[in-house]
């Protein structure tokens, strides 16, 4: 784990800043190959990566400061914005990001819902995989001490050592990263099917918060929100249930891909 890759001069260049800004891209890159293989869209791909992918940024740290660091931030205001230290929560980001690409989609005359199938969605996921990636390198996102010799023993440091010290954590983060990459691939192989529009952003939904629900719980960076869950909890279960409502609604009444 390397927080600080170089300095220049004084200035450090951070490994959390540098995946964050590599997930954007990669993830826009990804939207681009999938809008153009479509054939659809996919000229309007770069604009909507940068709108939303700086949308996401800023959703991602006020989500984190709101819901999950308020008790520090709340005295501590100035230091809202410096991102660079990490803090950044998917669940707010990804809210902000999909908001500002639906207004985008709706001034350039984009049908929100196909384009959201065929690039957004697995976009979307394999960011998230690669910017799991930033919260190992900088010691945050972590779990709570495994009680053995199995787990992530970080860095002096980072916060996770100066909350747990050199306990063995849960590889929360690392685990996330990894199902992030099969949501990916699962997007991916149901993409081919017939499937109604709309279903392959609702999956996605569904699925990253499924998996999230239950990783919360070896989660160690944060405490619970309500009845013993925690505030990314109660967000999934919202998701989970709105989701597959619309997914089955889409399946029924929704038109299928090959109807076009």
């Amino acid at each position: 784990m390397h927080q600080y890759l170089f300095f220049i001069g004084d200035f450090p260049i951070r490994a959390y800043g540098l995946i964050i800004s590599l997930s954007i891209i990669l993830a826009t890159g990804t939207a681009y190959f999938l809008a153009k293989q479509d054939g659809r869209w996919h000229n309007h791909v770069i604009d909507i990566g940068l709108y939303s992918g700086l949308a996401g940024i800023i959703g991602a740290r006020l989500w984190d400061v709101f819901f999950f660091d308020w008790n520090y931030y709340s005295h501590h205001l100035l230091e809202i914005p410096f991102v660079w230290q990490g803090g950044m929560a998917i669940q707010g980001g990804v809210i902000l990001g999909v908001i500002v690409g639906y207004i985008y989609t709706k001034l350039h005359n984009i049908d929100t819902w196909a384009f959201a199938d065929i690039a957004a969605a697995p976009a979307i996921i394999i960011g998230q995989a690669i910017g799991r990636m930033a919260n190992l390198l900088n010691g945050d996102a972590f779990g709570h001490p495994t009680g053995s010799t199995f787990g992530l023993i970080y860095p002096s440091t980072t916060l996770a050592h100066q909350v747990y010290g050199n306990q063995p954590l849960w590889p929360a983060e690392v685990w996330e990263g990894q199902i992030d990459v099969i949501i990916f691939v699962l997007l991916l192989i149901f993409r081919t099917t017939n499937h109604a529009k709309g279903q392959v952003i609702l999956l996605y939904a569904v699925l990253y918060s499924l998996a999230r629900f239950f990783l919360e719980f070896l989660r160690g960076d944060y405490g619970t929100l309500a009845l013993g869950l925690k505030s990314a909890q109660w967000t999934s279960v919202t998701v989970i249930i709105i989701g597959s409502l619309l997914f089955v609604w889409c399946g029924l009444k929704g038109k299928r891909i090959n109807d076009r």
